[in-house]
């Protein structure tokens, strides 16, 4: 019989394929939109559920985890960042799932373990049915052999799910790390089919480059913006708010947002010159911020020391960590020098409440904790937009009672970062902004029977 045109271009369509099975009932602590994500996952089999901060990732990769389980017979691995297995482990306790945390290299005892990256390559992956990478945007900023052993371990899996806030905050590209690591196309496949590279820089380190050594500025194919979206949506969910999905966002309001910007005068003068300016090179960037430590971190004192409130002042570099902590009274360092049990040990100690202001850089850190007791913070910034909008939401998320204050101290010569930061927020928010709108297209999502007034509210609440 002859295909219709119709036909024709769907059979063309670069879409992720079902590997997953109908959960039938799902556990009634989650919320209907949360169902709803879980739902559509496990029916995918391999999938990415890209949700806000505080909107439930935990439970939602708990039921998940569950379901593969009571399906295949099998166990599942919950693979997340330092001490949020803890906090995992703590939310299967509250919600009555077997899970337990393994940090030898061994299946645990129930049928879901937890881990944490550091420890994933102890781990046999024929243990296990399924797997579960929370906060899994972190994946791309490990160093090649862990990112590899991340990479191995998933496509081994039959069951695979991407769990995080931002898969990429300010990049369309690195959606090929999420679609590389649950098997729905490969990040060069990704390149050649949406995109085209119109011009570039000389960088011999970079990653990705053509043959002349030019790394590659790219930009969308003529009409294929849309099609990139409708793949995306193929193998990934993505929601800011219950209401993404039609459902009211009662009980999921944020408190305000304080962002407030302080400068210190900067003499940093660059290249021979005689007059200090703005830095514009990512080197005389890094130039204003060694030179200019002392004055920032004497701003850090002044806003943090007026009160006995917890909070965290994230950092760039070593020696200005050592210095706050050497002027902040009731401080404590977390250093990439640590080992990972003492990292782990401090970062429970703050989420305990036993330490008053943490200092450390976002990427020990900055995903996946929960720190509502929190509200205060200072930062250092940089020019990773998702350090920031992760640091910013450990304690900026649903859940948290206070408004959050956050202090940005920067240097005169060193606006430019700060510049460069904003507009990646707003690449970021046209980003979830595209997704959201595709995800809630009828012809891609199909949304589970509305659930009435009495049933919205978990019992568990």
């Amino acid at each position: 019989m002859a295909k219709t045109y119709d036909q024709f271009l769907d059979g063309k369509a670069h879409l992720a394929g079902d590997f997953g099975f109908d959960p039938g009932d799902l556990p009634s602590f989650l919320f209907p939109f949360q169902r709803d994500m879980v739902a559509w996952a496990l029916n995918k089999g391999r999938a990415a559920i890209f949700a806000d901060c505080g909107m439930g990732k935990t439970p939602m990769q708990l039921s998940w985890a569950e379901s593969v389980c009571n399906q295949s017979g099998g166990k599942v691995l919950i693979v997340t960042p330092l001490a949020v297995g803890a906090q995992t482990a703590k939310e299967a306790v509250k919600f009555d799932i077997g899970a337990a945390i393994s940090r030898g290299g061994k299946a645990s005892s129930e049928r879901i373990t937890i881990t944490n990256y550091e420890r994933l390559h102890l781990f046999d992956s024929t243990e296990f049915a399924g797997v579960v990478c929370d906060e899994s945007s972190a994946i791309k900023n490990f160093n090649g052999k862990r990112r590899e052993v991340v990479t191995r371990f998933m496509q081994k899996m039959r069951y695979r799910l991407l769990c995080t806030a931002t898969a990429a905050p300010n990049d369309y590209i690195e959606l090929g790390t999420s679609s590389e690591a649950i098997g729905a196309m490969g990040h060069v496949d990704m390149l050649s089919r949406f995109f085209k590279n119109t011009q570039g820089t000389i960088d011999t380190k970079a990653k990705w480059r053509n043959h002349s050594g030019m790394v590659p500025l790219w930009r969308f194919k003529p009409h294929a913006e849309d099609d990139f979206w409708r793949w995306v949506c193929s193998w990934a969910r993505a929601l800011r708010r219950p209401s993404d999905l039609g459902y009211s966002d009662e009980g999921f309001m944020l408190p305000p947002l304080v962002e407030s910007e302080h400068t210190v005068s900067s003499d940093s003068v660059f290249g021979g010159g005689l007059f200090p300016r703005a830095a514009e090179t990512l080197a005389e960037q890094r130039q204003d911020q060694r030179d200019t430590i002392a004055e920032r971190c004497e701003r850090v004192a002044e806003i943090l020391s007026d009160s006995s409130s917890p909070a965290v002042s994230w950092c760039n570099l070593n020696a200005e960590a050592d210095q706050l902590v050497d002027i902040l009274e009731d401080s404590e360092q977390i250093s990439g020098s640590m080992s990972d049990d003492q990292k782990e040990d401090r970062l429970a100690a703050f989420s305990r409440g036993d330490i008053r202001v943490l200092v450390t850089k976002p990427r020990i850190g900055a995903f996946g904790l929960n720190w509502q007791h929190c509200s205060r913070m200072t930062f250092f910034p940089s020019h990773s937009f998702e350090q920031y909008y992760q640091g910013v939401r450990r304690c900026w998320r649903f859940g948290q009672k206070h408004k959050v204050e956050v202090s940005i101290v920067t240097s005169e010569a060193g606006e430019g970062v700060l510049k460069n930061l904003k507009r990646k927020s707003s690449q970021a928010n046209k980003m979830f902004d595209r997704l959201v709108a595709h995800l809630n297209d009828p012809l891609l999502m199909k949304r589970s029977n509305p659930f009435t007034e009495k049933e919205d509210m978990p019992p568990w609440l």
